[in-house]
């Protein structure tokens, strides 16, 4: 198999919104064979997601997803604003959307949702020993926060409501983070 990289022939706008760009991409890979993808247009955007523990509950949050159409529970989450690290976004948010800061912010991990169509970075931080602190956020309407027992991931994880696969991927990396320094 070949590791060689395919030649991009040419990069062409397919549709364009007021958010999204899609491109429509020709390669041409080592073996000859020419292929046309389509994804959304490399944008450098990176987005945090926070798993916050306090005490023995997770912070969860019911947010609005039109996507689904519908409210969806999941961790909070947002973007990272220019120059801004990606542990300080995290603090931000939380403040935004719980209206907590956190003393610790420990980094867990970093995925990519879907790379096949788009590249988007998100990292994934735990947050504990928390502070009052509101800031303004995005959001069209005030977060339902929903507290859910940390013993019981397992039962989170087949919530019907709790569906996102980046909430998914995170709560699976909490509970083998958790597992291991259990041992």
């Amino acid at each position: 198999m070949s590791q060689n990289q395919p030649e991009i022939l040419a990069v062409r706008t397919a549709a364009k919104s007021r958010l999204l760009e899609i491109q429509s991409v020709d390669l041409r890979f080592s073996n000859g064979e020419r292929r046309t993808y389509e994804r959304l247009k490399p944008s450098g955007y990176q987005a945090v997601m926070m798993l916050p523990i306090d005490g023995d509950w997770l912070l969860l949050v019911r947010e609005y997803a039109v996507g689904t159409e519908r409210y969806e529970l999941g961790f909070p989450k947002g973007g990272v604003d220019a120059g801004e690290k990606p542990e300080d976004a995290a603090n931000r948010e939380l403040k935004e959307e719980l209206g907590l800061g956190a003393k610790q912010i420990h980094f867990l991990r970093t995925v990519n949702t879907n790379p096949s169509y788009m590249s988007n970075i998100m990292h994934i931080f735990i947050a504990r020993d928390f502070y009052s602190c509101r800031l303004e956020g995005d959001e069209p309407e005030p977060l339902e926060i929903v507290r859910f027992p940390l013993a019981n991931i397992d039962e989170l994880l087949a919530d019907p409501n709790f569906t996102e696969a980046r909430n998914l991927t995170a709560l699976y990396a909490l509970r083998d983070y958790l597992n291991n320094l259990a041992k």
